[in-house]
């Protein structure tokens, strides 16, 4: 009886331990996207002005300069605004990788690897990109714009 219960704990542990094993195996550490370099941005713009006129209506656009590689300003609604980083987050740092706007003005998409993001909140949903756009904080007063990391 002794000999039994013995070896079903032996067995019990030895399964207990391959379970163990087989999903610290199976767990792959989750990739983490390139590094951008940091820059500081710290500015404010009015976007119903004339100086960013594409910024008036909600789904536009503009592009200016700051961050890393230029910062692309999309207005969602009326009182709602989303700032990203122009440099592609599958690869910052290769040359001409720098997100631009498409035709449709609600898709943007990097012209060297073919990402594709969507601008209502930088999501990917097409290339080798599987990282977002590195987005900037904005918060708007009904009359300034301001972006900020």
């Amino acid at each position: 009886m002794m000999v039994n219960w013995i070896t079903k704990k032996n067995v019990r542990a030895s399964l207990f331990l391959a379970v163990m094993i087989a999903i610290a195996v199976s767990c792959k550490k989750e990739e983490q996207a390139p590094e951008i370099p940091y820059v500081y941005v710290n500015f404010s713009l009015n976007p119903n002005g004339t100086q960013y006129i594409k910024l008036n209506v909600v789904n536009g656009w503009e592009t200016v300069y700051g961050g890393y590689n230029g910062i692309l300003i999309f207005r969602s609604s009326v009182n709602e605004f989303a700032a990203y980083e122009r440099a592609c987050p599958y690869d910052p740092l290769k040359s001409g990788a720098q997100i631009r706007v498409d035709d449709s003005g609600i898709t943007c998409y990097c012209p060297v690897c073919g990402s594709k993001f969507i601008m209502t909140d930088g999501t990917p949903y097409e290339g080798p990109s599987h990282y977002p756009l590195k987005q900037y904080s904005t918060v708007y007063d009904g009359t300034m714009l301001f972006i900020s990391n």
